[in-house]
């Protein structure tokens, strides 16, 4: 008797769950907005140095827009890129090159004589495109040429937020509660996201998107224990992988949005501000019934039990639920949480070592491979919004399968086989020219599709691996592996100036040797949740040591047999000598 039996007791998967599985997972819908936002706030425009007074400049020469369209025209003040095809982003001419204009004159026949005339930096800035974004970060504070690399570090910095929050919430919510410390990073979420949008310099901006990384860290890791602690065993792969689609759905919701809007102050409040209502309504929610009990408070969980149970129209388990049947079913648990748990649990005993070193590769290639390829959608060559909604619509076939998969083959399987065809699709596309654009972007589709499942199966997987007096510590510990993961995707991609194709070997690979480790992890499928180290090494520590005993008797009854075997052959010889 457990836990489990008592969810089960009170309704099962109840009205109670679909209400607070629900109010849980709307947020989600905006999470995939503060992990991809950097993608439109940071947009790259199209961009060349600003001619100050070009027109009267050519007016001087008795040049005329009707003569010449302003394209044409920046050709006699700005030089080509080394592709002879587009204006240089980050150069000008020291003297207009009037002669240019000719209609004679052969772009690509002349390059070399066009590299030999005298040019300077931007001095008087940039002048950009606003035909896909009116205003961005990079558009804002001039973040390119020299400053290009800062619009990736403005990415990374967040990401250290969310790993900063995965350390910091994640024991925090073990002490605290879930409850509390989700109330608190929706406010924090809330209302740093929203001051973001008020940034007056890029430093504040990084400060500012730094903080509301570490909120959206909380936001997850409390939002996955407290939906996984109230729902019976046999639901939580499905509630798990619905509840992935919000933040699938999130993605096309961030799409519409930033199209709609293109401004990235606008964009950023439109995002955040939401999430102040999130706070008001999640005082609605109970807190884990297991943590409290774990917790000596016995009397606040029995409060919240009869809760649900009159919540689920079940309301003759209210007396029947006492104080003493709650003990009696968590007595394990009660007489565990006697003992004070670290960080350092996580791999003192044997099979927690072993889970949380497979579980640290498995969240970095997750992670690392999936924002690889979602955070750098321009280099498609397709509309930036268009393709983020591609790459949301692919999740759900992608999340359909995992489900199944989930349910049927188990989580082991499902993790490891995501990872090693999301490899494959990463791979396969090194191979692909760059003019079959249509083919590369379906194969990275496919590939961000396969990760996509993977991190489904991981915050499943990892809240069922982990036991309920360490689960959030555990969850910030992997969650903090996946934040490194993102973090590094960005820098990798600007070893794309070196060699192309590194970056996909690199992200590839790290797929292939997750994919390879995934399945060292003990399946939990249909199995009650951990509630204690105990419980965790009882489960999969006997089932190693049953296939070894079994192994040992196999030897012993076969050694017995043959030994048998050879007294019976001496009987049997010394009876025919008498």
């Amino acid at each position: 008797m457990g836990f489990a039996d008592l969810l089960n007791d009170v309704g099962g998967f109840g009205r109670f769950q679909w209400i607070h599985v629900t109010l849980l997972s709307i947020p989600g819908l905006l999470m995939a907005s503060q992990n991809l936002l950097n993608n439109f706030t940071a947009g790259m425009p199209g961009h060349h140095c600003t001619i100050p007074n070009r027109t009267s400049i050519a007016s001087s020469q008795n040049i005329s827009q009707s003569e010449v369209d302003d394209r044409e025209l920046l050709r006699a003040f700005i030089p080509m890129d080394a592709s002879g095809t587009k204006l240089s982003k980050c150069t000008r001419y020291v003297e207009p090159q009037w002669h240019l204009l000719e209609s004679n004159v052969s772009v690509i026949g002349h390059q070399a004589n066009f590299s030999e005339l005298e040019t300077e930096i931007c001095l008087d800035g940039w002048t950009y495109d606003k035909s896909e974004f009116l205003s961005t970060v990079v558009s804002e504070w001039d973040l390119v040429c020299t400053l290009r690399p800062m619009k990736q570090m403005s990415q990374t910095i967040y990401m250290g937020g969310v790993l900063a929050g995965a350390v910091i919430f994640g024991g925090l919510s073990d002490r605290f509660g879930r409850k509390a410390l989700l109330i608190w990073s929706y406010f924090q979420l809330a209302t740093l996201g929203t001051c973001t949008a008020f940034s007056p310099s890029f430093m504040t901006y990084c400060i500012f998107r730094f903080m509301t990384g570490m909120a959206v860290s909380g936001v997850i890791l409390n939002t996955v224990s407290l939906k996984v602690e109230w729902i019976p065993t046999m639901s939580r792969t499905l509630v798990g992988t619905l509840s992935s689609f919000f933040f699938t759905f999130g993605q096309m919701v961030l799409a519409g949005i930033a199209h709609s809007l293109r401004d990235w102050r606008k964009l950023q409040m439109a995002v955040c501000a939401p999430f102040f209502l999130f706070f008001l309504y999640s005082w609605w929610y109970s807190e884990s019934a297991r943590w409290l009990v774990l917790n000596r408070r016995s009397d606040e969980a029995l409060k919240h039990i009869h809760r649900v149970a009159r919540i689920n129209r079940k309301p003759e388990m209210v007396e029947k639920i006492t104080m003493e049947v709650l003990e009696c079913h968590m007595h394990k648990e009660v007489q565990s949480s006697k003992t004070t748990h670290t960080a350092y649990d996580l791999i003192r005993t044997t099979v927690m070592r072993r889970i949380s070193l497979c579980l640290m590769v498995v969240w970095f290639s997750t992670s690392f491979a999936y924002y690889g390829l979602a955070m750098d959608l321009q280099k498609f060559g397709v509309n930036i919004y268009l393709i983020q909604i591609i790459f949301g619509l692919v999740d759900f076939p992608a999340k359909l399968v995992a489900l199944g998969s989930l349910t049927f083959l188990g989580r082991r399987i499902t993790q490891g086989t995501c990872l090693l065809m999301s490899a494959l699709m990463i791979f396969t596309n090194i191979f692909v020219p760059t003019d079959m654009q249509s083919i590369r972007t379906t194969l990275a589709c496919l590939g961000k599709a396969f990760t996509s499942a993977s991190f489904t199966c991981i915050y499943l997987f990892t809240g069922e691996l982990y036991p309920t007096v360490i689960r959030q510590t555990g969850m910030g510990f992997t969650s903090t592996m996946s934040r490194v993961g993102s973090m590094a995707a960005p820098a990798v991609l600007i070893m794309e100036e070196m060699l192309p194709a590194l970056p996909s070997m690199i992200y590839g690979g790290a797929a292939v040797v997750a994919g390879i480790i995934a399945f060292f992890l003990p399946e939990t499928l249909n199995i009650p949740l951990p509630d204690t180290i105990e419980d965790v090494e009882e489960k999969w520590a006997k089932k190693n040591l049953g296939a070894e005993e079994r192994a040992e008797k196999e030897a012993v009854a076969l050694r017995e047999m043959k030994k048998g075997s050879v007294e019976g052959d001496g009987e049997i010889t010394g009876l025919n000598a008498l």
